[in-house]
């Protein structure tokens, strides 16, 4: 597929650019260009080019790995975006990215672009790991905060305006985290820019949402057989999309709201109720859907004791803890709609993908809504299973014994505190990096503990304990005047940019 191929006959349900790409202008940068942003950013930009909105064009910027940067070159840009829905699917053509580089390799192109001053909007998915700043000082420099500060700084001296710089990355304030970045970078460079970056550049904040497994070479197939596009990088995502964006621009603004974006004055809630409600589930789904044997979403979804679970556990333990006057977001409504997506049987996302990096997920995810219950003396028995589940998980074996892949940052530590607690969850409660204060609930621990005692021991014991309780014999756990509900837990990786 490229652009001389466009022409060529294909299915009817695939969609191809309706606008002439050439009048694209590029505005803006996006940092990390994986099968999220493809399916997300580029598709919203793309759908404003559709409507006449030629001056929003994309130039992505992959950070290491050159593989994408190839079939990019090779596709003039060009790549497919499948939704799979429950009854069909459909696909479009997206055209909006008109160029990609690679920062380990292009960083001075990299810099050009973001000095020129067509780009007025940056945008970023580099995940939580890519904002803490390396102690090395040119490490530092050439990291994506790195070269924003030296493209902000030869704006500035050109007397050009600055550009927005718009976190995508689900962090629980990724505009806070941003904007700590850049500034501590400036700061070390010079006060003045620091200053004026200070004062003229924003950092909104926004909320983003789409399933986008990863593609398998069997996808790539399919997407050829059923669509007659040769595409060698499709994207596979869902037809649920959702943006949310502080309105704070400093440069002009991409009309976004036109193409299903919501501009809102605090973004907030917003994050709150997704954080909770999708990835908080998604931490549960993913260690206890594992644990009962399934390996995808929709396989855990279709196990009645699995999705009983999770349905209860939205409504009746964390939908109660959130806002319920956020615009837009009805709680019943959104948790439908969770649930509907997590049953898509055509986006089978692997719960290994869900499991992963627990000791940052489960901290911002799903602990906060345990810690709340309890401050509120809400019910809270799932939410202990679910966090049960995954200390058990961290053990590295399977109910029948076979191993599992931990793929974590502290893999290793939290591996050796569960194998030495058993079912005693106080050396990894000793871990305050991660748990905070969840040892002076005793109440909560002491659930905890008997599920690690007497859940896991085979499917039989753990598909009993996902069985409902009757909602007469759920009883409000009374508070201890010691207990600490609240989460302290420090944040290592924005305490190198505080």
């Amino acid at each position: 597929m490229n652009n001389s191929s466009l022409d060529n006959p294909c299915s009817s349900h695939l969609k191809k650019p309706g606008y002439n790409r050439d009048r694209l202008e590029p505005a803006v940068v996006h940092f990390g260009v994986g099968g999220f942003c493809r399916a997300h950013q580029a598709v919203y930009f793309d759908q404003l080019a559709e409507l006449g909105f030629t001056r929003w064009g994309m130039i992505g910027v992959g950070m290491r790995r050159p593989e994408m940067r190839e079939v990019l070159e090779a596709q003039d840009n060009l790549f497919t975006v499948v939704e799979r829905g429950s009854d069909d699917s459909v696909a479009k053509v997206i055209g909006s990215m008109v160029e990609y580089l690679l920062l380990a390799e292009d960083r001075e192109a990299v810099k050009a672009r973001l000095a020129d001053p067509r780009v007025r909007l940056v945008t970023l998915t580099i995940t939580a790991d890519g904002y803490a700043l390396p102690d090395n000082a040119e490490q530092a420099r050439t990291c994506v905060f790195g070269v924003l500060v030296d493209a902000l700084d030869v704006r500035r001296r050109a007397r050009y305006a600055p550009f927005t710089v718009l976190s995508c990355d689900n962090l629980p304030d990724s505009a806070a985290a941003t904007r700590e970045a850049v500034m501590a970078l400036a700061v070390r460079r010079d006060p003045a820019l620091a200053g004026w970056i200070e004062e003229r550049v924003s950092f909104p904040g926004s909320m983003v949402d789409r399933i986008t497994p990863a593609t398998t070479p069997e996808d790539r197939d399919e997407v050829e057989e059923d669509f007659r596009v040769g595409d060698r990088w499709p994207v596979i995502t869902e037809p649920f999309t959702q943006w949310v964006i502080e309105d704070d621009f400093c440069n002009d603004r991409p009309p976004l709201d036109r193409v299903g974006a919501l501009f809102v004055t605090d973004v907030a809630p917003y994050k709150l109720i997704k954080s909770r409600l999708l990835n908080g589930v998604h931490c549960a789904l993913g260690y206890l859907g594992h644990l009962a044997g399934h390996r995808t979403t929709d396989q855990a979804m279709a196990d009645p004791a699995v999705a009983e679970f999770v349905e209860r556990l939205m409504r009746e333990e964390i939908a109660p803890l959130l806002p319920a006057d956020v615009p837009g977001m009805d709680l019943t409504t959104y948790c439908d709609t969770v649930l509907e997506r997590l049953r898509n049987p055509h986006i089978g996302d692997p719960l290994a993908r869900l499991c992963r990096r627990g000791s940052t997920k489960v901290p911002d995810y799903l602990l906060p809504s345990l810690h709340a219950a309890g401050a509120r003396d809400r019910p809270r028995r799932r939410l202990a299973l679910a966090v049960a589940a995954w200390m058990r998980y961290l053990r590295a074996v399977d109910l029948d014994g076979a191993p599992i892949d931990l793929q974590d940052a502290r893999a290793q530590e939290l591996r050796e505190c569960a194998l030495r607690g058993g079912a005693d969850p106080g050396p990894l409660l000793a871990v305050t990096e991660v748990f905070g204060g969840l040892a002076a609930d005793t109440a909560s621990v002491a659930r905890i503990g008997h599920f690690l005692a007497d859940t896991f021991g085979s499917r039989e014991s753990l598909r009993a304990a996902l069985a409902p309780l009757p909602r007469s014999t759920v009883r409000p756990v009374p508070r201890r005047p010691q207990e600490t509900h609240e989460h302290p837990r420090p944040h290592p990786r924005h305490n190198a940019v505080a």
